[in-house]
C-alpha cells in the first residue's frame, strides 16, 4: 500500500496529476469527494463537472462530506481523495477529525492518493474565518505528510518531490 499526498495551489494541476497517477494503479478505484456543495455556487459546480468529465466511468464515486474516514474504510482497491481542502471546509470552521483520517489511512490495504491545497504560499487571509481555515488545512497537510510515503508539490503543472525533513 502506498500513500501519496499531492499538494499545490489553486489551478496548479494537482488534481489532474493525481488522476493520472491513479489511472496507473490497481483497480478498482474509488474517487472520494468530501466537498459540501452550495447549489448556488456556479463556479464551483462548473469545476466539479470538469473533474467528473475527466474521470473514467469505471471509477466509483463517494461524496462523503466530513465522513472521509468512513469513505476510506469502505473503499476497496485504490482511493483518490480530492480534496482535503474541501474536507476541512465541510466542517464549517470546526476542527476536522484528523485522528479519524489518519486511522482510516493506516487501515487501508490499497493505494491512496490525497489531493490538498497548499495555502501557506498565498496572501494572508483578511478574515478570521480565512485565517482559521489556512491554519486548519496547514495542520492537516502536515499530519498527512508525516505518514505519507511520498509528498508531491505541483506548481504550474510541474511536479516537485518533497523529501522528509532530516530533523
Amino acid at each position: 500500500m502506498a500513500l501519496t499526498l499531492v499538494l499545490g495551489g489553486a489551478r496548479s494541476g494537482k488534481s489532474a496529476l493525481a488522476e493520472r497517477m491513479v489511472k496507473r494503479m490497481p483497480m478498482p478505484t474509488t474517487y472520494i469527494a468530501p466537498a459540501v456543495v452550495d447549489p448556488d455556487d456556479a463556479d464551483f459546480l462548473a469545476r466539479i463537472e470538469l473533474h467528473r468529465a475527466r474521470r473514467p466511468g469505471a471509477w466509483r464515486t463517494i461524496e462523503c462530506g466530513t465522513d472521509i474516514g468512513g469513505a476510506l474504510t469502505s473503499s476497496v482497491g485504490t482511493a483518490l481523495v480530492d480534496s482535503l481542502g474541501t474536507w476541512v471546509a465541510a466542517y464549517g470552521g470546526e476542527d476536522p477529525d484528523v485522528p479519524a483520517l489518519l486511522a482510516a489511512l493506516a487501515a487501508r490495504t490499497g493505494d491512496t492518493v490525497l489531493v490538498s491545497d497548499e495555502v501557506g504560499f498565498g496572501v494572508h487571509p483578511a478574515t478570521e474565518v480565512g485565517r482559521r481555515f489556512r491554519e486548519q488545512l496547514g495542520d492537516v497537510n502536515v499530519a498527512v505528510a508525516a505518514v505519507a510515503d511520498q509528498v508531491l508539490l505541483v506548481v504550474a503543472g510541474r511536479v516537485l518531490s518533497l523529501e522528509a525533513s532530516p530533523w
